[in-house]
């Protein structure tokens, strides 16, 4: 995941745009769509997939409330944050299913909070439909050389690297080229342990060892191959996917 998509709605002009300007300054979002009222917003969902949506409770006619109920029902519902004047209405926006509730005026320290939780329910989100709809997404990949083919196992990958139309598999046996792009291979492996955290590589999340500093103040994970350069873009949702396998047990194994 690159950045999330957001949904902003409120009926106020003013508060939406200002709202939807401190979401385009976060690096975490991909993109910012606005909306005037509830049912403007319920048209944009229908006609495209969002991750989050930024939602006003009091509004004329369908109010945040009612929209998120709504919301709550669909196959793969978005992730709510309330964004109010009014801090009644919490119990109700938490029963609702929300991450957050963000009180007006929004400040940006305490939209990045909503937007690491919005980051957070996204990824394992998009992890539990990877696995309940292409559970084993290509387990291995094929390797021509020498006019043998042998298959190399997802699980021997510790990270991959783009190489023009070729990805370059590193692996405790060795390196292995495959003619595929790395888009591609995100594509199939994303939802099986594996994260992009820069432009020209993937890594195992149970791989890295420790995230490192660089010379100039990047960010390495580094491995037992070899350190991956993570990008700035990438490295707050990496500490997240790290910190949510921690919990599931899932880091450590190779």
């Amino acid at each position: 995941m690159t950045g999330v998509r957001v949904l902003a709605v409120d009926d106020v002009r003013a508060a939406l745009d200002e709202l939807c300007r401190l979401l385009r300054a976060s690096p975490d979002v991909a993109e910012v769509r606005g909306a005037g009222d509830a049912l403007s917003a319920l048209k944009v969902l229908q006609a495209e997939p969002f991750d989050a949506v930024f939602l006003d409770i009091s509004m004329p006619g369908l109010n945040g409330l009612e929209l998120a109920s709504l919301l709550a029902k669909l196959t793969d519902p978005p992730v709510i944050v309330f964004v109010t004047a009014y801090d009644g209405h919490a119990v109700s926006a938490y029963g609702i299913g929300a991450v957050d509730y963000l009180l007006k005026p929004v400040r940006a320290e305490r939209l990045a909070d909503a937007l690491t939780r919005v980051v957070r329910a996204t990824a394992a989100r998009r992890a539990t439909v990877a696995e309940s709809v292409r559970p084993d997404a290509m387990p291995a990949l094929p390797v021509e050389s020498d006019g043998r083919t042998r298959y190399v196992r997802r699980a021997e990958v510790q990270f991959a690297e783009a190489h023009g139309d070729y990805v370059r598999l590193h692996t405790p046996s060795g390196v292995h080229l495959v003619r595929m792009p790395i888009s591609r291979l995100q594509e199939y492996w994303e939802g099986s342990g594996f994260a992009r955290v820069h432009r020209g590589f993937l890594v195992a999340l149970d791989a890295v060892r420790e995230l490192r500093s660089d010379s100039v103040g990047g960010m390495l994970a580094h491995t037992s191959l070899g350190d991956v350069p993570v990008s700035r873009r990438h490295a707050r949702e990496l500490r997240e996917r790290l910190l949510l396998a921690a919990q599931r047990g899932e880091l450590g194994k190779r």
